[in-house]
C-alpha cells in the first residue's frame, strides 16, 4: 500500500506541477511581473506592523550606504525553472495528502471521482482560506504573518473536518457540526492589515487574485484526476 501510494504521488505530483507552470504562464505570471513594476516605482514597500522579505539587507556593523542585495532568480529561464520546480514539490506534497485519503477512505477511485476529490482539496487549501485571505499580488500590504498563517491553518483544518463529516457521517447533527465549522473561521474573521492599500492598482490585485484562485482550480482538477487514473491502473495490475 505504502508503494502503492508513493508512485500515485510522484507521478501526479510530477505531472500536475509540469501542467500548472505551463498555465501559469499565461495567467498569474504576467501579473506578478507587471505588478513588480509598480512595486519597484512605488519605492520601498512597506507590510502594516510588519515587512516582506526585504529586498536589500543591511549587514550589521555595515555603512548605511552599504547595501547587499537578497538573492532571487534571474529573469527568463532561471526563473522559470526555479517556479516549476517549486511547483512540482508542491504538487507531490498535495498528492500525498490526496492518495493518503484514496487510501483512508477505502473506496474504489478512477479519474472522474479523482476529480471530485481534488475539487475537495481545492476548496480545503484554496478556496475556503480565500475567502478571508485572498491571494496577494506584491506590492499589497498584509497583516502580520504568523496571525495570518495560524487563520490560514484553522480554516484548512475547520474545511476538511466539514468536508469529511457531510460526505461519509450520516445524521443531521454531524450536518449541522460540518456547517458550523465552515462558519466559524469567517465568524472569527482573518486578521487584516490597519490600512489597505500599496504600490499596485487595486484592478491588477483583483485580476491575480482571480486568475490565482482559477489557476488552483486547474491544479486541483489536474492533480485529482491523474491521481485517480494511476491509482486505479495500480489497483488493475
Amino acid at each position: 500500500m505504502l508503494r502503492r501510494i508513493l508512485i500515485t504521488a510522484l507521478i501526479a505530483g510530477f505531472l500536475s506541477g509540469i501542467a500548472i507552470s505551463v498555465v501559469q504562464e499565461f495567467t498569474t505570471t504576467p501579473i506578478i511581473l507587471h505588478a513588480e513594476e509598480f512595486e519597484g516605482a512605488g519605492g520601498e514597500h512597506k507590510h502594516s506592523q510588519a515587512s516582506a522579505v526585504p529586498r536589500i539587507i543591511l549587514a550589521k556593523g555595515e555603512p548605511a550606504n552599504t547595501v547587499e542585495k537578497a538573492w532571487g532568480p534571474s529573469e527568463g529561464l532561471e526563473r522559470t525553472a526555479f517556479t516549476t520546480l517549486a511547483n512540482v514539490l508542491t504538487g507531490v506534497g498535495f498528492a500525498l495528502i490526496l492518495v493518503a485519503c484514496f487510501a483512508l477512505a477505502g473506496r474504489p477511485v478512477n479519474g472522474q471521482s479523482g476529480v471530485l476529490w481534488g475539487l475537495a482539496g481545492f476548496a480545503v487549501f484554496t478556496l475556503a482560506p480565500a475567502l478571508g485571505l485572498p491571494p496577494e499580488v506584491p506590492g499589497s500590504m498584509a497583516a502580520e504573518l504568523m496571525p495570518r498563517q495560524t487563520w490560514w491553518f484553522s480554516c484548512v483544518a475547520a474545511t476538511a473536518v466539514a468536508l469529511w463529516l457531510l460526505v461519509f457521517r450520516a445524521g443531521v447533527a454531524w450536518k449541522v457540526a460540518a456547517i458550523a465549522l465552515l462558519a466559524l473561521p469567517h465568524i472569527i474573521g482573518a486578521p487584516h492589515p490597519v490600512r489597505i492599500g500599496g504600490a499596485v492598482p487595486p484592478e491588477l490585485a483583483g485580476h491575480f487574485a482571480a486568475a490565482s484562485i482559477v489557476t488552483a482550480c486547474i491544479f486541483w482538477s489536474v492533480l485529482g484526476w491523474v491521481s485517480g487514473r494511476v491509482w486505479e491502473y495500480q489497483e488493475q495490475r
